[in-house]
């Protein structure tokens, strides 16, 4: 039985609690937010600074936040257990919300399993009679929140639509990244290799595996003989697409600073680094609009600043920087995030300190 909208909550099993006093059922007539996390999932450390702010600002409402810290990578548990001590007093010393142990994976069989979640952070909200009332990521939690305080969200059908749908991805691609995980973390390319080729055949309209295949084969195997095809004809199908996330995934594999791209062929890399640019400043332009710049300007300034025009990437991040105060709805933990690193390749272009409002950062290699 999947869990999912109007599903009984789950109950709390975990080893022990390392802030905030133990939780042995969920109480009628509150609200609480459980979510799971890891020290070392950026997107997780950003939603709990978050979470701190929305404890404080729902707590009269009802609202209790749990943090599960169930995924911690350590070779123990008490091991585990003191790296997720150590790192909660030195970056959370304010923490105002629970936080759970649980390195027996209960929780995750309990929770992440059923609903088909596989990526942290995930969001779980409990509403008043202890029914899940959401499943997602935690920066959907402001827009969300109110309306389960209201109890207007659990019976709306745009939400049960929309559950039914996550639940629907969820059975196709937990089985896939059951088998793709472990190979990643072996570093057995090859196996890895397997399950995005197996995906693109099931699900040729997900950019993930696309890219990911991508990846593996031109950056972790470095076989140029299959991967240049592969890269070629995502080129061609993001461009055909006219889709920006297609266009910067493909751009992020040909000139992410974190890879070495010195065995492709340059001339070729570069052709394809101008075009998908060109269209995706086409389709969305440096004037200000609606649509949100930040999820694929970066790739595109680093295509320029890797092909040498320095002034034409600093200007779009400017621009992408600018773009953060427009129109477009960014959740306030995501804005975060991409301002820092944002602010941060400014830096490290200009090759001298750079500043967002109050968020200043030095250059860095």
């Amino acid at each position: 039985m999947a869990l999912g909208l109007e599903s009984p909550a789950p109950p709390i099993k975990v080893e022990n609690w390392l802030r905030g006093q133990p939780l042995t059922s969920f109480q009628p007539g509150k609200v609480y937010i459980v979510e799971f996390w890891a020290t070392w999932c950026a997107p997780c450390v950003a939603a709990l600074s978050d979470l701190v702010q929305l404890q404080e600002k729902y707590r009269d409402s009802g609202v209790e936040v749990l943090g599960i810290a169930a995924r911690e990578r350590a070779e123990t548990a008490e091991e585990a257990r003191s790296k997720l001590d150590a790192w909660l007093t030195e970056k959370l010393p304010n923490l105002n919300y629970r936080v759970g142990f649980d390195y027996t994976r209960e929780m995750n069989k309990l929770w992440m399993d059923p609903s088909f979640s596989v990526g942290i952070p995930t969001s779980f909200v409990v509403d008043r009679d202890g029914h899940i009332a959401f499943i997602g990521s935690p920066t959907q939690l402001e827009e969300v929140l109110p309306k389960i305080l209201t109890g207007s969200l659990r019976v709306s059908d745009v939400a049960k639509a929309t559950d039914a749908e996550r639940i629907a991805d969820g059975k196709r691609t937990m089985p896939i990244f059951a088998k793709l995980i472990p190979a990643m973390k072996a570093q057995d390319w090859a196996k890895a290799l397997s399950v995005p080729e197996e995906a693109v055949a099931a699900l040729p309209d997900d950019v993930n595996f696309r890219v990911l295949q991508a990846d593996l084969l031109l950056n972790k195997m470095r076989d140029l003989q299959a991967g240049l095809p592969v890269m070629r004809q995502l080129v061609r199908d993001a461009i055909n697409k006219k889709s920006a996330m297609w266009m910067a995934g493909a751009l992020r594999q040909l000139f992410d600073p974190a890879n070495d791209n010195s065995h492709l062929p340059q001339a070729e890399r570069f052709a394809m680094g101008n075009e998908l640019s060109k269209h995706i400043l086409a389709i969305n332009p440096p004037q200000p609009g609606e649509a949100p710049k930040f999820a694929s300007y970066l790739s595109v300034a680093q295509y320029y600043y890797v092909s040498g025009n320095k002034d034409r990437a600093i200007e779009l991040i400017e621009v992408t920087l600018k773009s953060l105060d427009g129109p477009a709805h960014i959740p306030d933990n995501l804005k975060q995030q991409v301002v820092s690193e944002l602010v941060q390749t400014l830096a490290n272009y200009k090759g001298q300190k750079a500043c967002y409002g109050s968020l200043c950062a030095a250059p860095q290699p």
